[in-house]
């Protein structure tokens, strides 16, 4: 799936707010999810994108795409994964990737 058939694309300045991050990120894996008929999942910051959003590697894949779109090189998920073993990378949250994707934008100086 690509990044376009998502449609998540702004030129609107981005919120560094966590909670607005959340919510983008919400959005965005709602709609990745609807392709697989998941998109009723519940989504909150403990949610794991394992276990929970039963995501697999190429869905991974797909939203760092839609991040990137979304947010442009400021965040980088491959970046993030890489630094995590396989454990922490099983056991990753919602609420870790939208803390990340705040402090990357805060550190480039969106927020």
């Amino acid at each position: 799936m690509s990044t376009e058939a998502i449609g998540i694309m702004t030129t609107e300045p981005l919120d560094t707010d966590d909670a607005a991050v959340l919510a983008d990120i919400t959005r965005m894996l709602r709609e990745l999810l609807e392709e697989d008929g998941l998109d009723d999942a519940e989504i909150s910051r403990e949610t794991t994108f394992h276990d929970d959003l039963e995501l697999e590697s190429i869905d991974l894949v797909t939203l760092a795409g839609v991040l990137r779109e979304h947010y442009g090189d400021r965040v980088n998920l491959a970046l993030f994964i890489a630094d995590l073993e396989l454990d922490e990378i099983i056991a990753l949250t919602v609420g870790e990737l939208a803390d990340y994707v705040a402090a990357s934008l805060r550190a480039n100086g969106q927020g």
